[in-house]
């Protein structure tokens, strides 16, 4: 059992209120533990705590700060088994998937500590006689992280590591779904010797997060979960005049043109459609297929998902865990009427999985929508579920057409054997990241990572300017030449 505790100020503690939430696994019911069911006045002693360590923390040197971060990469490292059998369990993500997920969020870690050596203004000629001129940044203060249950390691390390980097304190709130993972979180920041109060931890649900969003002692905001929340967030940090970044939803498409190797399509297609359950921002959930290679496509991806295998995460042999809790997958499985509804049929899965003790979790079987039309709500409404919709076209044209016809814009793949045609769709598909033959899924640390539309806003995450979202550039004149300023600005 892991009853876990807020984090504040360097050391655990539970809700003020006494309160708690059970952690269910969505793979069998069984109740792992507990966490706070923590409310505004938990949030408020993270963010004074935050705030108190502020100052402390914004002189360290950047190369210092650094080297902490390298210390957290070590330590992640040490103990990657253990955190990715807590992920496992409480986010029912397969073993094989949750150790790839710590895999990337330990390589972005060790990415972005040097960027405690790579924080660089610049120096510019001024139009003054004897002034020299450059930029240089600040940290904006104590930041709130919002991060969601999809990937509960990868997502706060990667808003955590360039925020702490930058010079900022944060309050981070977890999903509610995964509270043992943000546990551990700080359980690593400890051990890698961050001073107390530079990261704080509060568990809970919206009460929490509306405090650290509305806080005027807090002075940006990342977030990561749905659009409507996100919409949400936006209108308050403007209202407030708050730096703000998220990450929102997605409806990524794989393209296959009559020229593509099929089989190589229909592959990447299936990880991208049912692993993780289908619960990532980049999983595959349109095929947008050229009617000359569609039932040949169809047929392969419809014994990928045949062959996939629902079981406990833990189970090296399974290949497709829960969903994240019973609504989730409710939510999942009230799509296939839709589907229907819309003239959609569904040759594979379209029920929830049984037997073999399954029944005592929450399986939605990896299911596949086809002849879907391209404004179908199914295709243009994001699911987040094992749950893949064919849209058969007639040629390129349509193909594009029906990319981006939708209100997302976060990945999207295509695959064709001419070359001509693949950067004609990646110089023209609305998307902010783009694969040619290759799945929608995935990311690396050192290349930014986000959308446009309705899949975010702000700058992206990850890459070499992560960092930037999270400090103010200043600009400097320094008057060396003793004389007083003569020239005229406008």
């Amino acid at each position: 059992m892991a009853h876990v505790q807020n984090f504040i100020a360097g050391r655990a503690c539970p809700a003020i209120t006494g309160e708690t939430s059970p952690n269910i696994s969505p793979a069998d019911g069984e109740v792992l533990g507990s966490a706070p069911r923590s409310g505004r006045a938990d949030a408020e002693a993270a963010i004074a705590a935050a705030g108190a360590a502020f100052p402390g923390w914004a002189d360290t040197p950047a190369p210092s700060r650094g080297d902490l971060l390298l210390k957290l990469a070590r330590v992640l490292e040490r103990r990657a088994e253990e955190v990715s059998r807590a992920l496992a369990l409480e986010e029912g993500k397969v073993i094989a998937e949750a150790r790839g997920e710590v895999q990337k969020a330990l390589r972005y870690v060790i990415f972005a500590a040097g960027d405690g050596r790579r924080m660089n203004g610049i120096t510019a000629p001024s139009e003054l006689a004897g002034t020299f001129a450059f930029t240089m940044w600040r940290p904006h203060g104590v930041v709130g992280l919002i991060t969601p249950w999809n990937f509960p390691v990868c997502i706060p390390l990667w808003k955590l590591a360039p925020a702490l980097v930058a010079g900022n304190t944060v309050v981070l709130k977890p999903a509610p779904e995964t509270p043992w993972t943000a546990a551990l979180i700080g359980e690593l920041v400890e051990e890698a010797g961050f001073p107390a109060g530079v990261v704080n931890i509060v568990h809970g649900d919206a009460e929490p997060a509306i405090t650290i969003i509305e806080h005027p002692d807090v002075h940006a905001i990342s977030f990561t979960g749905s659009t409507d929340v996100g919409r949400a967030i936006e209108a308050s940090c403007g209202r407030l005049h708050k730096p703000v970044q998220c990450e929102l939803g997605g409806k990524n498409p794989i393209i296959v043109l009559s020229d593509a190797d099929v089989d190589m399509a229909a592959l990447a297609c299936a990880q991208g459609a049912f692993g993780s359950t289908g619960q990532r921002c980049t999983a595959t959930s349109r095929a947008i297929v050229d009617r000359s290679v569609a039932d040949a496509f169809v047929e392969r991806i419809l014994t990928h998902a045949r062959g996939m295998v629902p079981g406990h995460p833990l189970h090296e042999s399974t290949t497709m865990g829960p969903s994240v809790s019973e609504r989730q997958m409710e939510k999942v499985l009230s799509f296939h009427a839709i589907a229907r509804e819309g003239g959609a049929t569904i040759p594979a899965g379209g029920a929830r999985a049984t037997g073999g003790g399954l029944e005592r979790g929450f399986f939605p079987l990896p299911t596949v929508y086809d002849h879907v039309r391209a404004d179908a709500r199914v295709a243009c409404e994001e699911i987040f579920g094992p749950v893949l919709s064919v849209i058969r076209v007639g040629d390129a044209d349509e193909a594009l057409h029906a990319a981006n016809a939708i209100p997302f814009g976060l990945t999207a793949s295509v695959y064709t054997r001419d070359l001509g045609r693949a950067f004609r769709f990646i110089e023209r598909l609305d998307t902010g990241m783009t694969q040619v033959n290759a799945p929608t899924m995935g990311g690396e640390g050192h290349l930014p990572f986000g959308g446009i539309k309705a899949t975010g806003v702000g700058p992206r995450e990850m890459g070499p300017d992560a960092w930037k979202f999270y400090a103010e550039s200043k600009t400097v004149y320094v008057n060396h030449g003793g004389g007083a300023r003569t020239s005229k600005f406008y």
